[in-house]
Order: C-alpha cells, then sequence, then structure tokens
C-alpha cells in the first residue's frame, strides 16, 4: 500500500532524509518513530505530497507521490500534529465543508458526515462550536476529517499528543477500530501507544531507517546473548546462583525480584547459545522447585534509545561497560 525506495530529500546542505526504503502492508498499524529532527515529518510531508523529494521514489495505493501526486491526495487521510480545524465552525457544519472540499459527491455528504460522526463518538457535540470543544474531542474531529472521504491510507502525526490518559486510550479505541479498513502509519512519541496499537514499528535516526520489524521481534533483540528470568522456590539464594553460573553458556547470573517464598534470577548467555534447557535441569536435578522460566527481550524505550543513541554517547556508554 505504502512503498519508499531510495528515498532522499534535501534542504540546501542540510540532509534530512538520506536514502531510506520501506513498505507498509494493506490494513496494517505503523509505528514511525524517531527522536525531533531524526526526518519523521520530513518523510511524511513527502508521501502526503506536501514536499517533493530530492531523489527516489514513493508510491501510495500504487500512485507515484511526484508524478501522480493528486491520485495520491485522494487516497491519504492526514491529521497533522497540530489539527486543521476552524475554531468558529459547528462539528457539523465544518465535516460538511470537508467533505465537498474532498469532492464527495453532493447527495452522498450528508449520509458520510453522520457516518464519520458515528464512527468518532462525535454525536453528542455534533452541533457545537469547535473551538469550544475539548482537546480530546478537537482530536476526534481531526481525525474525523481525515477518514471522511474513506481513503485507504491514514498518516496520522502525533494523534494523541497532549491528550490526558482517559482521552489517550480512547484515541487509541479509535484508531484501532480504523485497522483493516485502512493502512495506518502512526508517528507518534508515546512507545505503549506503539505497543498497543501497531503490528510493526519503523525507527529512524538522523535521517536513515536504523529498524524495521515487528513489535514482538523487537521486543526479543538484545545487544548480547539470550536474557532469561528465573525464579525458583525452596531453595538458598546463594546455592541456587552458584549452581546457575556452572551452567554451560551463561555469561552473567544477576539478582531479580520474586514473590515471598521463591528467590529470582536473570541469567545472561553467551552468543549463539540457548540455555533455557540446561538452566531448567540444573534447578530440577538440584532438587529445588522451578516456578518461573522465560526469556526476556529489551523493551520497546531501551530498544529505541539504543538505536538512537548518536556514536558519541555509544563510544561513551563502552567505554563505562569496558570500565
Amino acid at each position: 500500500m505504502i512503498k519508499v525506495e531510495g528515498l532522499t530529500k534535501r534542504y540546501a546542505s542540510h540532509v534530512a532524509v538520506k536514502n531510506i526504503s520501506f513498505e507498509v502492508g494493506k490494513g496494517e498499524i505503523v509505528g514511525f518513530l524517531g527522536k525531533n529532527g531524526a526526518g519523521k515529518t520530513t518523510t511524511m510531508r513527502v508521501l502526503t505530497c506536501f514536499l517533493p523529494p530530492t531523489s527516489g521514489k514513493a508510491s501510495v495505493a500504487g500512485f507515484d507521490v511526484l508524478e501522480q501526486s493528486l491520485d495520491v491526495r485522494k487516497n491519504i487521510g492526514y491529521l497533522p500534529e497540530t489539527p486543521p480545524l476552524y475554531p468558529e465552525m459547528e462539528v457539523d457544519s465544518y465535516l460538511t465543508f470537508v467533505a465537498n472540499l474532498k469532492g464527495i459527491p453532493s447527495p452522498d455528504v450528508s449520509k458520510r458526515v453522520n457516518e464519520v460522526i458515528e464512527r468518532t463518538s462525535l454525536g453528542e457535540v455534533r452541533g457545537k462550536i469547535i473551538g469550544k470543544l475539548s482537546k480530546g474531542y478537537r482530536q476526534r474531529v481531526g481525525i474525523a476529517q481525515a477518514i471522511i472521504h474513506n481513503p485507504p491510507v491514514l498518516i496520522l502525526d502525533e494523534p494523541t499528543s497532549g491528550l490526558d490518559p482517559e482521552q489517550q486510550r480512547e484515541a487509541r479505541q479509535l484508531i484501532n477500530s480504523l485497522s483493516g479498513d485502512h493502512t495506518i502509519i502512526l508517528s507518534t512519541h508515546i512507545l505503549s501507544e506503539v505497543e498497543q496499537s501497531c503490528s510493526k514499528v519503523i525507527i529512524i535516526n538522523s535521517g536513515e531507517i536504523v529498524a524495521v520489524d515487528s513489535v514482538a521481534n523487537l521486543h526479543h533483540r538484545r545487544r548480547g546473548g539470550e536474557m532469561v528470568a528465573i525464579q525458583v522456590k525452596g531453595a538458598d539464594a546463594l546455592e541456587v546462583r552458584q549452581r546457575l553460573e556452572t551452567v554451560s553458556g551463561v555469561a552473567k547470573v544477576t539478582s531479580a525480584d520474586a514473590p515471598d517464598g521463591s528467590v529470582g534470577f536473570e541469567v545472561e548467555a553467551l552468543d549463539q547459545y540457548s540455555v533455557r534447557p540446561e538452566l531448567a535441569r540444573a534447578i530440577v536435578q538440584s532438587g529445588w522447585d522451578l516456578t518461573e522460566l522465560h526469556s526476556v527481550g529489551q523493551s520497546l524505550e531501551e530498544i529505541f534509545l539504543d538505536l538512537t543513541r548518536s556514536e558519541k554517547d555509544k563510544a561513551v556508554a563502552a567505554k563505562g561497560d569496558a570500565e
């Protein structure tokens, strides 16, 4: 549904996006992550035809952003970080105006406005002035204007920015309800939002793509070997630790929280070692009760910070680990 190949965008001597490539399939919700200035907004502006690429190609719904920009715009619903609303208009009148602007046939406008008002739960405020609505309702109006022409692709830039936790939850539920019917690119700084809503993550840093993967796969990425969490009952913590350290392939054993009556550990394996079977065998053969054993992945926050860390920061971190 979205295909980007070797896309580059320069502003004079500054290269905002450097030869990036990725694809988004039909019906996917994809999280687009990056620090401020990483190139997220530039990429979205190219995809929505606000900016032409310097080089490379990008297509949306099969249409080229440079050669078929009008067709691309017809197939995209865009919600910028600040929704394009007219605060002096009523919700109903504004959505009618947008429907006409986006070329919906006049006989169908009223029906389509009613449909998006129901879809975005705006019924109780449809006759109210937009400027007097809460931030959460204004965001819903922004989403309603993005989907009113029923585009196959939605590009949402920070759709829950500035919302309170309850409003964020409601906005997430609304976005999730749109998946399947729409392919969605969701740019956000809220990592928990990506975990709850997105099937795939694209991480951009300094204008370059540094990761494209599913949320589940990213969680199991580690800088070193496998990490395993263990809880054991009916044993002395020191004895268990010493036994685990003797297992082949184990690099490091550290204490971890565990329920009363149990002891817990995190075990880091050497690269290329899968130590879970041997760890389980060691516990059982020692006569202790193994109550929990599972792999531990990095959190999305840890992965994001690791992948977007500057070379200077990486050098400092490596020096600290060596010491």
